[in-house]
């Protein structure tokens, strides 16, 4: 896996995880790339301010990289989890209601069809998509 710093015409820039470089030219070519701030499908790669020299590694600091981004990850979900509230699929209205001042604002994640989104964008609600890990199930041996 690699991440890509990517920007849109609209100058956002923002962040995303391809098999490998030529899964991002195919994806940007087909127009599946979608700015999460404004939906723009202009997408380019940006500068990015930190990069992770693989070759020249030796044998097993491959995996260890693995392990430090997989930790980070790990990290970051935990703190979005930590510092949101679950709405679920109530998030587009929940979104809007925050948006238009009917209750207090606070930070919530859920989830929305691509309709709700459209319509989140059209209202100005400002809102980012977290691809969200499967959760491993404890299974018996």
């Amino acid at each position: 896996m690699i991440v890509f710093d990517l920007k849109c015409s609209n100058e956002h820039v923002f962040e995303a995880w391809f098999k490998d470089s030529s899964a991002f030219e195919e994806q940007r070519d087909k127009g599946l790339l979608e700015c999460p701030v404004c939906g723009d499908r202009t997408i380019e790669k940006a500068i990015s301010p930190i990069k992770l020299k693989k070759s020249g590694c030796q044998k097993g600091e491959g995996s260890l990289h693995q392990e430090v981004v997989t930790r980070m990850m790990q990290a970051f979900y935990q703190k979005v989890i930590e510092s949101s509230e679950d709405v679920g699929t109530k998030f587009a209205s929940e979104a809007l209601k925050i948006h238009y001042g009917v209750c207090e604002p606070r930070s919530i994640r859920g989830v929305a069809t691509r309709e709700e989104e459209k319509m989140l964008k059209e209202e100005g609600v400002e809102f980012f998509r977290i691809p969200v890990p499967n959760k491993k199930e404890d299974k018996p041996n």
